[in-house]
This record gives structure tokens, sequence and C-alpha cells, in this order.
């Protein structure tokens, strides 16, 4: 099910906001638990089957970690059976096909490819049930028994499916104890509202744009109409998973959870380390926590530290899909955060602000054409028609009618965290409290009618489905 449709915004939130304000105490998180579970049967009841395994044996290793003096054991049990869940669901068909491309110049038989369905938001929950078990071994956190909110952290519907990624000890007395409140409820679907509206009123049309250009035959794309095929999937995929994460944010705050940023303006880095403390935050801040820092993190030699850090963002590139070109993401990102250790951030500091900002984009933009491509040869020939193309044409500008340059202009000052300051500005300059009730009034009808307009695309079925549920 997807948050920007009809059936969830006018059916299946309604009725489980209600429903779980009618009921009270433990029952909010029974509630929540089978909306959850609803939730995800929606895209298939046998994905479901594999969320509700996760759910039991997650719960039993939970125990036994707790229990049992030889922690470490069960842990590493714990972590592997996850690990191989994931492996089997993810990365099968892909391990397959290379093994046969290796064996094939030997004469030996082929192994048959499963073509195995990826479960829909399997890493994340899969991470999520990895920090619940490793939060527990390390005391981070109390053990607790109970059954309901162990089932309730791993499904919780607004971030199960395309994150942020919540770590078990963010949100363990949160499953226990919330803080229910009209305030915290007006917070959630203003929050809500803004993430539908990134989606569908910006990301969904830079999609247009960018499947237009990426689909065609890239031998015929000029420069510019290459730099504005991989601009405008820039543009994508930050509305798209920010949109989604603002969804996901608005809508615990509406069941009053709290769940950390993931998204904090990102296209205003300066380099690329800075880009990965502001973009997925709960996926770099995972990798950190549980396996950079477990590997050494900085405590270890130089060279050691550079191996590190290629290591985790090779994985980082691996846990988006299972084929060569996400590696390569991973590891282009890997290898300018290792350039920037050695001293490439001491050079970019002596430059003017403007070229910095520039350096980061560049990477960060050439980068993406290897996320949006089905291969690595691909990515390769795109980014030389970025910069050498022979083609002379002017296809480019016919993209640019004026409701696209509505959108990139939106889309440049949303991505600046201009908005936000002007709303700031605007309470902070403001001393008359009419002038401040009729801006809180006109800022309601604003989110009313970005709603209105979100809702008015949705019903001409103009959606895509979010990027990022394909990991």
């Amino acid at each position: 099910m997807l948050f920007s449709s009809a059936i969830f915004l006018f059916l299946f939130l309604p009725l489980t906001v209600l429903t779980y304000y009618l009921v009270k105490g433990r029952l909010k998180n029974i509630i929540l638990l089978i909306a959850s579970l609803v939730f995800y049967a929606w895209g298939g009841v046998s994905y479901s089957v594999i969320l509700i395994f996760s759910i039991l044996f997650n719960y039993l290793f939970g125990y036994l970690i707790h229990k049992n003096k030889n922690k470490k054991l069960y842990l590493s049990i714990g972590v592997g059976l996850n690990l191989l869940v994931l492996g089997i669901f993810k990365y099968a068909d892909f391990i397959i096909e290379n093994i046969n491309k290796i064996t094939e110049s030997f004469s030996f038989e082929k192994i048959n490819q499963p073509h195995i369905i990826l479960p829909i938001g399997i890493s994340f929950f899969t991470f999520q049930a990895i920090s619940y078990l490793v939060d527990i071994y390390r005391n981070d956190v109390k053990y607790r028994k109970n059954f309901v909110n162990l089932a309730l952290y791993i499904s919780l519907f607004p971030q199960l499916i395309a994150g942020p990624i919540v770590r078990y000890h963010d949100i363990a007395n949160q499953l226990i104890k919330r803080n229910h409140s009209l305030i915290n409820i007006g917070k959630g679907v203003e929050r809500f509202i803004i993430g539908l509206a990134k989606k569908v009123l910006l990301a969904n049309n830079f999609a247009v744009v960018a499947d237009s250009i990426f689909n065609s035959d890239y031998s015929t794309l000029s420069t510019p109409t290459a730099w504005l095929g991989i601009i405008s999937y820039s543009f994508q995929i930050y509305f798209d998973f920010s949109g989604y994460s603002d969804m996901a944010i608005g809508l615990g705050k509406i069941f009053g959870f709290t769940f950390l940023e993931n998204f904090n303006f990102p296209y205003i880095s300066k380099t690329i380390k800075e880009f990965w403390r502001r973009w997925h935050i709960s996926l770099s801040t995972w990798f950190r926590d549980y396996l950079y820092i477990p590997l050494g993190g900085n405590r270890v030699s130089q060279k050691r530290v550079y191996l590190n850090l290629l290591i985790v963002f090779t994985l980082t590139g691996f846990w988006h899909g299972a084929s060569w070109n996400f590696l390569f993401w991973g590891l282009f990102h890997g290898l300018f955060l290792v350039l920037e250790r050695i001293g490439l951030d001491k050079l970019l500091k002596k430059l003017w602000t403007p070229f910095q900002h520039l350096y980061a984009l560049t990477i960060v933009i050439i980068g993406w054409v290897f996320f949006r491509v089905e291969s690595i040869n691909d990515g390769f020939y795109f980014v030389k028609q970025m910069f050498s193309s022979p083609v002379s044409d002017n296809l480019w500008l016919s993209y640019f009618d004026i409701k696209f340059i509505i959108v990139l202009t939106v889309a440049i000052l949303g991505s600046m965290n201009f908005f936000p300051k002007l709303k700031t500005a605007f309470y902070s300059i403001t001393k008359n409290n009419f002038v401040k009730t009729a801006g809180e009034f006109a800022y309601s009808i604003i989110l009313l009618m970005l709603f209105a307009a979100s809702s008015v695309m949705l019903l001409s079925d103009t959606y895509n489905p979010f990027i990022y549920f394909r990991f």
C-alpha cells in the first residue's frame, strides 16, 4: 500500500487513526500492530510470512541473548540468520548469475536461477531487527519480554517499507509510553502533507523528464540533455525519498512516536563527508554504529581507516541493490571520502564556498548516474555524453514549459532550506499578534491547497511508486 494512494489517504489512515484513539492503554499497540500487518499484507500475503518469521526469530534470539552467558554466540547466530534471509531474497539471483558467468567458460552446467521476488522493505526491517539484537547485547536498552511491542517495532507501518531505519534504543521507551496530543497530531499532519506534496507535485514531475531521457538511446543525447536528465533524477530521488521520510515522521507523530530526522538538506553540502551526514541519515548512522565502529572506526591506522571506509560504503551501495552498478556507486562515494580524509578536504576549504558546493554536487550527481542506470557500462556511457557528446540539438529546451520551470524553481529553493528559513524569519520579524495569526491561517490554507492538489494528481492516477520501495 502506498502513502500516496487514495485507498491509504481516504480509507486505511482515517480508520486506523479513529480506532487507535478510541481504544486505551495496551490496546493502542495492538491496533497499530494489526494495522501494520494489514498494511504490509496489502502488497502480497506471502510477504507477510517473511515479516512474521523475522518477528518470531528475533524475539527468540533477543530472549536468548538476554538470558544466556554466551551472549556473543546467540548474537552471531541471530544476526547471521537475519543476513541469511536478506541474502536469499535479495542477493541469491545476483550471486548465481555471476557464478554462471564465471563457470560458463569452463563448460560447467549452469545453476538454475530461482528468480526470487524481493519482499518489499526487507532491507529496512532486517536492519531494524539487527539493531534490536545488538542493542540488547550491548545493554543499550533494558530487555523487555513484551512480544507485541517488539512485533510493533519491527512492523510499524509508517517506516516499515522505506524507512527511516529506526533503531531499537531510540524507540524502546516510546513503545511503552507515548505523548498523545492535538499539537503533535497537528504537527504530524503538517509534516505528512509536506511529504506528500514533495512526492506527488515535485518528484513525480521530475520523474517524467528523467524517465524520458534515461529511457532514450544514450547515443542520441546531447550534453545539455544528458545533464537535464541526471539533474531531474537528482531532484526526483531527493524529493521522492525525503518526501516518504517526511510522511513517515508525520505519521509517527500522529500516533505519538518521535522518529529521528532522515534528511537535512543534503544538496547544500560542501564535501561528500557532509553529504552523508545529511543524506539518508538513518542508514549512514546505522552503518557507522553497527559496522564502521566495530571494524575499528577512526581508532586504527590511517590505512585501515581508509579500508574501513571503502568496505562500509561498498556495502552501503550493495544494500541498495544486487547489481554491480550499486556496488560501484557505493565504492565511488567511499573513494571520495578517502580522498577527502587524505587531504582533499583541506584543499577544498581554501576554495571559494560556491566552488566547494559545486564540487560536492558534481560528485553526487555523477554518482546518481550509476544509481539510475541498469549497468556500469551504461553509466560510463551516459557520463561520457554529459561531458563530450558529439550530438548537438535543442531537445532539452522542449522540456522547459511553464509547469516544469515552476517545479524546478520550487525544487531549487526547497533543496536549499529556503522555505523553513522564510517561515522562521516571518515569526521572528512579526511582532503583531494579528499578523501572526493571519500568517498561520494563510499557512494552513497553503497546506490544504497542497493536499488538494496532491489528491487531484493521485486520483488522476499519475503517481509513481516510491524509488526506495525496491530496496
